[in-house]
């Protein structure tokens, strides 16, 4: 029994589930409960980009699929570029219909290609793969790249998400620093980042912003499943209200507010819970759809994969039931948080004002930072 309780602990350990910390690698734009066909193709027709999903995805052999959705429009040309400023130089490198599915091939191996799609009519938007496929980090995404429920898009290349950074190589921090990610902030606590302390790129500022104040994140003493989850849900909500969180999420989302230029990065052990619900506060704030900001969320499954799948095989069976809860992202977690959201605050637009301390003019001067159209 001492061998396995070991086993475990390390399992914990080595994946960061118990620190709270649908392939949606393509995600675009989940349709909101308003968004039908002719809704979306009402809105896009009035609204200055006229897309209403878009998406960019590398595949093994490094080419990229893109896939884009225009109502109103009768092409799209697709330009590709290493910087977002300079994209328009370069040739075009595919052409579709107002929606198509595009392969793109014979890019040079760079930091990141980001593709502007330019419609024959309305504004163009850049998209670019959401994961930066850091092995090192593989839940290190773009937190941008979403529809709002007006028809603006969250801007890729500026804010970022991620788990553990302890294990980014130099070739990861070079490249960290070439796309700009200049600030840091840490959710974990003194305890986490004592064990396992960042690595960032040079010249970033790093800003603790511990989300769990003094609580103890070592172990939690779950039996079966269902106290997994409970565990993982009463988790949720401790993000929600707790003062510590509140703290926390309010120095991530206002200096987002101040943001000169710089990228931004959050970041917890696993990326999925502390980290999870950054994204979801933000996006929300932003503007995007619910059902878009769980998709978001769960990706967490998908990108932690195989991380999840190496710390069950550690365990005997009996165990992997009841750890697998806390690998796991899943939308009651999620739900939850937006619950306790209702139950203390009253309304999402209550948490932003009256628990982060957002007032109008924030969350404006936010939205002109990190929306585009």
């Amino acid at each position: 029994m001492t061998t396995t309780r070991t086993r475990l602990t390390t399992a914990l350990a080595l994946t960061g589930a118990l620190t709270l910390g649908s392939p949606a690698l393509a995600l675009a734009a989940a349709p909101g409960p308003q968004d039908t066909p002719a809704a979306a193709s009402r809105t896009a027709a009035r609204h200055a980009i006229p897309f209403t999903a878009a998406s960019a995805v590398q595949q093994a052999d490094g080419s990229f699929t893109l896939t884009w959705t225009a109502p109103g429009t009768r092409g799209v040309t697709v330009y590709a570029g290493t910087d977002q400023e300079d994209i328009r130089h370069r040739r075009p490198v595919a052409r579709g219909a107002g929606s198509a599915t595009v392969t793109v091939t014979g890019l040079a191996a760079a930091d990141r290609w980001f593709f502007e799609l330019v419609p024959d009519r309305g504004e163009p938007l850049v998209v670019a793969d959401r994961s930066l496929h850091l092995a090192s980090a593989p839940n290190f995404r773009d937190a941008g790249g979403y529809r709002t429920a007006d028809g603006s898009w969250v801007r890729m290349g500026v804010v970022y998400r991620s788990g553990d950074l302890s294990r980014l190589t130099d070739a990861d921090l070079a490249k960290l620093r070439r796309l700009g990610v200049q600030e840091v902030f840490d959710l974990r606590t003194p305890a986490e980042q004592k064990a396992a302390p960042d690595r960032v790129p040079a010249g970033a500022t790093v800003v603790g912003a511990n989300v769990l104040g003094a609580a103890d994140t070592g172990a939690f003493n779950v039996t079966s499943p269902q106290a997994a989850v409970q565990v993982m849900i009463d988790a949720e909500r401790t993000m929600v209200s707790a003062d510590s969180a509140k703290a926390a999420y309010r120095t991530v989302l206002n200096s987002l507010v101040e943001r000169d230029d710089q990228g931004v990065l959050f970041h917890c052990t696993a990326g999925k819970d502390r980290t999870g619900w950054a994204s979801a506060a933000l996006l929300t704030a932003l503007g995007v759809p619910r059902a878009t900001v769980e998709a978001d969320y769960l990706a967490s499954n998908t990108y932690r994969a195989a991380e999840n799948a190496a710390a069950l095989a550690q365990l005997p069976p009996a165990y992997q039931a009841v750890y697998k809860p806390l690998l796991d992202v899943r939308a009651e977690y999620l739900n939850a948080g937006f619950d306790e959201v209702q139950q203390k605050f009253g309304s999402f637009d209550g948490y932003l004002r009256s628990g982060l301390g957002l007032d109008g003019h924030d969350l404006r001067d936010l939205r002109s930072q990190l929306l585009v159209g």
